[in-house]
């Protein structure tokens, strides 16, 4: 009986640790990657905070500048929400997180009396909607890890178009904001149509945010400001959106990392256990056998005496 639990726990244990160097090196192919993606983010924030203060002043000179992107509407019927997920799982609570702000924001909606139009990117948000049976008027995945510019473009293009249709009233973008490797937070801002709140945009590395309180310079604009702005605000939607798949990138990896590395920790903790299940196993098992070779031998010492006497 002892024998055989300890052929059981062996087995055990071996599985843990074979877990255990899929984890870990899950976890160094994470880590490698989000150095990766970080460099990404901090390289898209300069365009990003420029056109942001291009289109600030662009929307200023203007004045009363007559565009579907700055306009808002009188009445909200319809709210479209671009929900940023992942292809893939293995990466704690990283989808979980963005999937509960994004059903959190379909229900109030819905309590206002709102309809609600989903795009969804990565997988992980198509499962989601699919299982359900929640409608979506745009899916995007395989791109999660990566994205490119292009992608960002496509996405824009998706949503923009009913925008201007009139079918949305209002676009909000849901997603995860990269801080550090150690901390990133889920955030729901608006993406369309633009404000001045939103022009404070936010997207990029917490450090890069321009506070507005310096001194701006005063442009002249050829030609007039209203047509560079008819030009220049879909660019801002796709930079708004390529800097959400930027941050959503990095923060996979970084939760990827963080969870691979608690999956490794608890393999260790458990082999630890389970060898300890095991030397008790079979200690268990030699202190039985010396009992049955003492009884034994005193069972025949007993038997010599009484053929003696």
């Amino acid at each position: 009986m002892a024998g055989g639990q300890e052929r059981i726990l062996r087995r055990r244990i071996k599985s843990v640790q074979s877990t255990k160097k899929i984890t870990r090196a899950m976890e160094l192919i994470a880590g490698s990657r989000i150095v990766r993606a970080q460099t990404r983010v901090a390289e898209a924030v300069p365009y990003s905070d420029q056109i942001t203060a291009v289109v600030a002043d662009l929307a200023a000179a203007g004045g009363s500048v007559q565009s579907p992107l700055l306009d808002t509407r009188p009445e909200i019927r319809t709210v479209g929400h671009v929900v940023i997920t992942a292809d893939r799982g293995l990466a704690g609570a990283y989808n979980s997180s963005v999937l509960r702000a994004a059903e959190g924001e379909m229900k109030e909606m819905r309590g206002l009396g709102r309809e609600n139009a989903s795009f969804v990117i990565g997988r992980k948000a198509e499962s989601y909607y699919r299982y359900r049976d929640y409608e979506m008027a745009g899916t995007f995945t395989g791109f999660s890890d990566q994205p490119s510019y292009e992608d960002a473009r496509t996405i824009a293009a998706a949503v923009r178009e009913p925008f201007l249709a009139g079918e949305i009233d209002l676009v909000q973008i849901i997603y995860t904001r990269f801080i550090s490797v150690g901390s990133q937070e889920v955030v729901v801002r608006p993406l369309m149509p633009l404000d001045r709140e939103t022009l404070a945009g936010g997207d990029g590395l917490p450090d890069s945010a321009d506070d507005g309180d310096g001194p701006r310079a005063a442009y002249e604009f050829e030609p007039a400001p209203e047509a560079i702005l008819e030009r220049l605000l879909p660019r801002y939607v796709e930079a708004r959106i390529y800097a959400a798949l930027l941050n959503s990138a990095a923060s996979e990896h970084a939760a990827r990392q963080r969870a691979m590395k608690a999956a490794s920790d608890n393999a260790d903790d458990l082999t630890i256990r389970l060898t300890r299940v095991m030397n008790r196993a079979r200690q268990d098992a030699i202190t039985t056998e010396i009992m049955e070779i003492v009884g034994g031998a005193e069972a025949l010492r007993q038997g010599s005496d009484e053929e003696v006497a």
